[in-house]
């Protein structure tokens, strides 16, 4: 198993760029940079490419709309370039919250969309000639597309340090999971429930399993986990308190009734009254409450808080069900803390 971090939207970044070299040798495996309405993840990518030598660099994620899937490619090829080939392309259909609302683009066909994005990502990177018709995009823009009929197929000049970036497809929703199964070295989920996680996602991948490229090799399962290894009680019971709340916000609050990917997914895990319940009490300012309704087997089961030993059952939990990289963003109040935890589950995790 795997060990990665994620870097916050706001008010980490500078921290962690400066101490990343700890994590680096504390044995960290990738670091994920998240991109929302936040800052840009790319220049933070190349920043933080230049800082080290080992570590693995992953955009977690960019939305398939905000680039044209040309601009996704080149940018994907030059942060692998100037990462040595180091990084992983991480990409999803994010929200019309984000997308139609910061944006100002219509959220249509994520699901189209992205299985396009895939297929000219990686023409460009083969360097062929781009011409793409599809559903949802056609490249070169002909004249019978609104485009003065002057272009013309390019390839990328540059030759890319690898030829197949390796590609990853955050997903929850069971088309887009099997999308990631078929087409993606690597599928994110966030709240990953161990136990829940046949009943949520299994067919799902198995469907998308079944036409899988052999040359893809194994998915590469990256859960999204919040950890705190600690024997002090009244810190972890802090630590799973900003657990509770994080939840709730993102199944109560994120979206809007009746479209919320979280609350969906807390229903498919076994807990759709109590999602409903999370959402209302949330939605009506309630937050408080809200996160107090959330189930306690729910707040434990996705999150890796408590003694060493108790953290080690959990990651073979986590492990049985399919992960193979834990996305582990650390919970403890300092420095030290957080590099500690780090490092238990990289020592752990071997």
């Amino acid at each position: 198993m795997r060990i990665g971090m994620p870097l916050s939207y706001s008010g980490g970044f500078a921290e962690t760029a400066a101490v990343i070299g700890e994590y680096e040798a504390a044995g960290l495996d990738i670091l994920f940079v998240p991109e929302a309405y936040s800052f840009d993840a790319v220049s933070l990518l190349g920043f933080l490419a230049a800082r080290t030598t080992r570590l693995e660099l992953a955009s977690g994620i960019l939305n398939v709309y905000s680039r044209t899937p040309a601009l996704l490619a080149m940018t994907a090829a030059g942060l692998d370039h100037v990462s040595g080939g180091r990084f992983t392309l991480g990409i999803g259909a994010s929200g019309p919250q984000v997308v139609e609302g910061f944006h100002g683009l219509p959220y249509r066909a994520p699901l189209g969309r992205t299985r396009e994005v895939a297929q000219i990502c990686r023409a460009v990177w083969r360097r062929e000639p781009l011409d793409h018709r599809g559903p949802q995009i056609s490249v070169p823009l002909t004249a019978e597309d609104g485009g003065t009929g002057l272009g013309k197929p390019l390839k990328l000049i540059n030759r890319p340090e690898r030829a197949r970036i390796p590609m990853m497809l955050a997903a929850l929703g069971p088309r887009n999971v099997a999308l990631a199964a078929e087409l993606f070295e690597a599928w994110e989920p966030i709240f990953y429930l161990p136990e829940g996680a046949e009943a949520a996602f299994g067919e799902a991948l198995a469907e998308g399993a079944a036409r899988r490229d052999p040359e893809l090799g194994p998915l590469d399962v990256v859960a999204d986990v919040n950890v705190l290894v600690t024997e002090d009680d009244d810190e972890a019971d802090r630590g799973r308190e900003r657990v509770r709340r994080h939840l709730a916000l993102y199944v109560g609050g994120m979206g809007a009734r009746g479209k919320n990917f979280y609350n969906d997914l807390a229903g498919r895990y076994g807990y759709p009254a109590e999602a409903a319940k999370v959402q209302e009490l949330y939605l009506d300012g309630s937050k408080d409450k809200a996160a107090a309704a959330l189930p306690e087997e729910l707040v434990r089961g996705v999150s890796l808080v408590g003694p060493r030993s108790y953290v080690a059952e959990r990651m073979a939990a986590f492990a049985d069900a399919g992960v193979t990289t834990l996305n582990a963003t650390p919970l403890a109040e300092d420095h030290g803390g957080r590099l500690r935890s780090v490092a238990t589950l990289v020592e752990l995790a071997a």
